[in-house]
């Protein structure tokens, strides 16, 4: 069992379903073979937030849709029955919204992909260390976003494009 805290903006909390930010990780660490109990927070906030969190910890002076901050505890033994801690994920709400239009797709479904893309991160998978490593991290996406019947068309096979 994880334990998920999830935490939405007073402006979005109407909009966004926590249920399905829980079904995200889950499936996620589920799909990856996850099988101790995990802990991980979850932001979900404005363009201005991930702008500000870019700029400080990337140095990217732009908002952006979803950051991830994997817990750095290498190496530390957690008490018998603790959770392990996988970090943080902040999504920005607006981007959501913005690229859910942009992709033809509905907020919810944008929403659970970049919950998945944040947690494989949290997971270590980084797309930006080149071809092979953005090709499995695309392809683990496209599996988990089709078992949670997101894929781009609802189906198993479709591409993962945000």
């Amino acid at each position: 069992m994880s334990d998920i805290e999830i935490q939405i903006d007073d402006a979005f909390a109407a909009a966004v379903p926590p249920d399905l930010v829980e079904r995200a990780i889950t499936a996620t660490l589920h799909a990856e073979g996850v099988r101790h109990a995990c802990s991980a927070s979850v932001l979900i906030s404005d363009d201005t937030m991930l702008q500000s969190l870019n700029r400080e910890y990337r140095g990217i002076d732009a908002p952006t849709d979803v950051l991830s901050f994997a817990e750095e505890a290498a190496g530390f033994v957690l008490p018998p029955g603790m959770p392990r801690p996988l970090g943080e994920l902040v999504v920005s709400y607006e981007r959501v919204l913005a690229q859910a239009a942009e992709y033809g797709h509905s907020p919810d479904r944008e929403l659970a992909f970049l919950v998945v893309h944040g947690t494989l991160h949290l997971l270590g998978y980084d797309h930006e260390r080149g071809a092979a490593d953005d090709a499995a991290m695309r392809e683990r996406q496209r599996v988990i976003m089709g078992q949670l019947g997101l894929g781009r068309g609802g189906g198993a096979g479709d591409d993962d494009l945000a």
